[in-house]
């Protein structure tokens, strides 16, 4: 009875010890299963359209014109100089995607998430990027012209040189964007923001940026001949020697702003 009683006891003692054992193994396993490497993303499904998920595939160069890959999950592949022509991006994962060179006319990426992809001299020709995320994006010398950017977040991204001539941009977050250079001739800014944006010797002209945030803006020769500022904010902005000759100002915040040598709305050169 007594070496019963002991055996039942010792097992009472025992069994904590190897239920705490078992669940050491199982996180063990769980944290070895996490960690191992699964089979690679094959190109060759995707460009077959068996599949729409491919990170950090190579596929520069791939002819993807009209594919459907909405909702695909493409972060950090290399697209660069791929052909994808209309084709359907709408919530597809690019982050950090190369695209460089890239063909994306009058493709659909609305909501697509782009932040810190690469696209550089891309052709992005009528894209429809709404509500994209482009933060941290390099645009530099992209030809986006007539390009639809509605509420997209462009915050910090590299659009240096490009070509937005005519863009929809109602509602952009450019917040500290360098657009130095580059062409927003037409462009629609209407309550963009552009706080501590940059834009040295960018044309402007006609564009609608009525309501706009331009805090702390560079515009420093800036072309905003006939642009529509009306209501905007520009204090603390930098408009030295920009030319704002029959630009509206209506209602447009001009506290602590630099207008040394700013060919004003009247013609008149201010000092």
């Amino acid at each position: 009875m007594s070496l019963l009683f002991a055996a039942n006891a010792d097992d009472r003692r025992g069994r904590p010890e190897n239920e705490a054992m078992t669940r050491r193994f199982v996180v063990l396993a769980i944290l070895l299963a996490a960690t191992t490497p699964g089979r690679a993303a094959d190109p060759a499904e995707l460009l077959a359209g068996r599949s729409k998920d491919c990170r950090g595939c190579a596929l520069a160069g791939a002819k993807l014109k009209r594919f459907d890959l909405s909702q695909a999950d493409l972060a950090g592949a290399n697209l660069t100089g791929a052909i994808l022509h209309r084709a359907q991006l709408a919530g597809a994962n690019l982050a950090d995607a190369n695209l460089t060179g890239a063909n994306l006319n009058k493709t659909d990426l609305k909501h697509a998430n782009l932040a810190g992809a690469r696209l550089g001299e891309a052709m992005l020709y009528e894209a429809d990027l709404s509500e994209a995320d482009l933060t941290r994006a390099d645009l530099a010398g992209a030809m986006m012209g007539s390009s639809r950017l509605t509420f997209a977040k462009l915050d910090a991204a590299n659009l240096a040189d490009a070509d937005l001539a005519d863009a929809q941009m109602h509602g952009a977050k450019l917040q500290s964007a360098d657009l130095s250079r580059s062409d927003l001739g037409q462009a629609t800014l209407r309550r963009a923001e552009l706080a501590r944006a940059h834009l040295e010797a960018a044309s402007l002209l006609r564009a609608d940026l009525r309501g706009a945030d331009l805090k702390g803006a560079d515009l420093r020769n800036a072309d905003l001949m006939h642009a529509d500022l009306s209501g905007a904010d520009l204090s603390g902005a930098d408009l030295k020697g920009a030319r704002l000759l029959l630009a509206r100002l209506t209602d447009a915040r001009l506290d602590g702003a630099d207008l040394a040598g700013a060919v004003m709305p009247d013609g008149t050169t201010h000092e």
